[in-house]
């Protein structure tokens, strides 16, 4: 376990190091986030003309006070909650649109196949198996057959070390356990994308730490990744570029080192005094 946690330790500040010396270009169009406006209602707008884009390479992590529109962005990427205004592009495409007045957003069913999502509360089937969790979706949607499916589970599983929970329960897992077979069901469908929302806030201190060392494996292999968080310094570690949001805008981004060291604005700085404690 000491080896493990050095390991992490490690690759955080290798990627730290990478995150650090970025001079890569600007362009981007992996994501494309273009004046998206949503809201609940006609009072709580919680995304008012986002303009957003990052690229494949890229590790985005949006910080802000809560209501600030954070977990609305995933869920409209993921393509759960419906956009009222604008458009979301994913790889160089056209992937939500907003339609008519009244009507239901359009999307591109093959395309969000290509993304996976973590949930807070793990949101595992129950009543299935370790093992039944991650071959629903490749057998029903994915294509794949029950002896394929159970062939990459079992290689997921291993990778995150749950090799031996793949016959076990939901109820029989801690809650790191649990999150980490979330993330390897969400894998099973091998995305381009994957999308964390606070998947860490409901854990205990101990298994905040497993769960934060898969992630951090998987920037290791450069996944593309959006990530919601409150905890500014894993924030700090697996960034390559940080997005803070208020009210349902966005008022800065950049790169870690800047964002957290040398905020340009107001706001933003007045929300890292609060949580990090800066004079």
């Amino acid at each position: 376990m000491w080896e493990m946690s050095f390991m992490n330790a490690q690759i955080a500040l290798d990627i730290r190091a990478a995150n650090a010396v970025d001079d890569r270009p600007v362009s981007r169009n992996f994501v494309e986030f273009k004046n998206v406006y949503k809201s609940y209602g006609e009072n709580l707008v919680v995304m008012n003309g986002m303009t957003l884009d990052m690229r494949a390479d890229d590790r985005l992590v949006i910080i802000g006070p809560s209501g600030s529109g954070k977990s609305s962005l995933l869920r409209c990427m993921m393509g759960l909650e419906g956009i009222q205004g604008g458009e979301i592009g994913f790889q160089g495409k056209r992937y939500i649109h907003s339609a008519a007045r009244g009507q239901p957003s359009r999307i591109d069913r093959k395309m969000q196949r290509q993304i996976g999502m973590v949930f807070q509360h793990y949101t595992l089937f129950p009543h299935l198996s370790v093992l039944g969790n991650l071959v629903l979706a490749p057998v029903k949607v994915g294509g794949l057959s029950k002896a394929e499916a159970t062939e990459r589970a079992r290689m997921y599983l291993a990778r995150l070390g749950l090799e031996s929970k793949l016959n076990a329960y939901p109820s029989q897992l801690s809650g790191g356990q649990k999150q980490r077979v979330a993330i390897a069901r969400a894998l099973m469908l091998e995305p381009k994308l994957m999308l964390f929302d606070e998947v860490t806030s409901a854990l205990d201190p101990e298994m905040v730490v497993e769960v934060q060392n898969v992630m951090l494996q998987l920037a290791e292999q450069k996944m593309a990744m959006i990530i919601v968080t409150h905890d500014m310094h894993f924030a700090r570690d697996i960034a390559t570029r940080v997005v803070f949001c208020a009210n349902g805008s966005i008022v800065e981004e950049g790169p870690p080192i800047q964002l957290f060291k040398q905020p340009k604005e107001a706001r933003t700085r007045e929300f890292l005094e609060k949580v990090l404690h800066l004079d």
